[in-house]
């Protein structure tokens, strides 16, 4: 554990102590993540590669045997929130505490004895970036949740309950790939996970060795009907898949696209969704093999390719995310595409390492001329995923 990481390991300890008058039974801490390719293929079955950021949700965390959930979160000003967990329930919460109560709730559907916990909370990763700070904050629950009551759980089923917690408890029709970044990933690699069946491949993702580096550009921008928009391309995704005969669009060939999107007739809408599926998926693949040969700055073209589809195909953009794309791309980036469910969020950018200054000066600019408010940059490291760290 880095310096830095056992200070704010530290202070969460200390301030929970403050709350609750004894020191935790443990700290935990669960990071965001930035998806490298692969994007709204999650929940159609399909491949992913995301990695895990430095940026992490930090929980110290006591067991209860009293039937009372008690929380906090350094990063809302509010007091304690207290919730017995025989009262909790799928949509009876619309606060930030829905998250972890939902985790606990989804561990005792599932059969797991828990009977309580005092959770002082605190996290560094963005909220509303793309980044997966809600995932953050459910797996580091369902972590310290597996470790007190001695659960046995693995990562990957920390994952899944997870994401019930949160399609279920909270409400958001969200896929598996951001929890199960959270708690599977491995620093120094990007994890190539098929969604269907969670088998994973940790594949080495050493930017620096190779003087490479990947920004995260945070537009701080989240337009307002992200959540709306989101259900409704999944919605669509699950059309295609019913006219095309098939369980998901994994199923369908990227072989045979041109032939699936002629089944289609006058879907136009549904074609759109169908083909940026198809053609992720295949990218997906095409850039874990080239990382696996050696060729990664061969890379770029397909996030380009890739933020092109989700801008045209998809329509998930917006003019902020297309913005980071075209500077980066014209000050000499390797390439660039939107990250996360899109609407706002964050864009990534992959770039010679000489080359950093220059394209986030530009960036800056960009932004400054168009009368939007500084995007924030920092570069992303392929870091742990899920652990205790006290």
């Amino acid at each position: 554990m880095s310096e830095s990481s056992a200070a704010v390991a530290g202070a969460v300890a200390e301030r929970f102590e403050e709350l609750y008058g004894s020191a935790p039974d443990g700290v935990w801490a669960a990071p965001g993540r930035v998806n490298l390719i692969g994007e709204h293929t999650d929940y159609n079955d399909g491949f992913v590669m995301p990695f895990a950021l430095p940026h992490t949700a930090v929980a110290a965390v006591s067991r209860r045997d009293d039937g009372v959930l008690r929380l906090h979160s350094a990063d809302i000003d509010a007091p304690v929130v207290e919730l017995t967990l025989d009262g909790l329930a799928p949509g009876s919460d619309k606060r930030w505490t829905a998250y972890p109560a939902g985790v606990v709730w989804a561990l005792r559907e599932a059969g797991h004895a828990v009977t309580g916990a005092d959770v002082h909370l605190a996290s560094t990763v963005p909220a509303g970036a793309g980044l997966s700070s809600s995932a953050a904050l459910e797996v580091v629950i369902a972590l310290a949740l597996n470790d007190l009551y001695d659960l046995g759980l693995r990562g990957w089923q920390l994952a899944r309950l997870s994401q019930r917690a949160e399609n279920v408890y909270v409400g958001a029709p969200v896929g598996i790939m951001d929890q199960t970044a959270s708690a599977c990933c491995e620093a120094g690699h990007a994890l190539f996970l098929d969604t269907r069946d969670l088998s994973q491949r940790q594949i080495p993702f050493d930017l620096a060795a190779e003087g490479m580096r990947l920004l995260v550009v945070d537009t701080q921008v989240k337009h307002s009907h992200s959540e709306g928009e989101y259900g409704k391309r999944r919605e669509g995704c699950e059309k295609g898949a019913a006219l095309l005969g098939v369980d998901a669009l994994r199923d369908v060939p990227y072989e045979d696209l041109d032939a699936a999107l002629a089944r289609l007739g006058d879907e136009e809408e549904v074609r759109r969704l169908v083909r940026h599926v198809v053609t992720e998926d295949h990218r997906v693949e095409r850039v874990v093999s080239l990382l696996e040969s050696g060729d990664t700055r061969a890379i770029g073209p397909l996030l380009i390719e890739g933020h092109t589809s989700l801008r045209d195909d998809f329509r998930v953009s917006c003019p902020e995310l297309d913005l980071v794309v075209d500077t980066a791309v014209t000050a000499g980036a390797l390439g660039a595409r939107m990250t996360g469910g899109g609407f706002g969020g964050s864009a990534i950018v992959l770039t010679e390492e000489q080359d950093v200054p220059s394209i986030t000066k530009a960036i800056e600019e960009a932004f400054a001329a168009a009368g939007l408010k500084t995007p924030r940059v920092f570069e992303a490291v392929p870091s742990a995923g899920a652990r205790r760290v006290r």
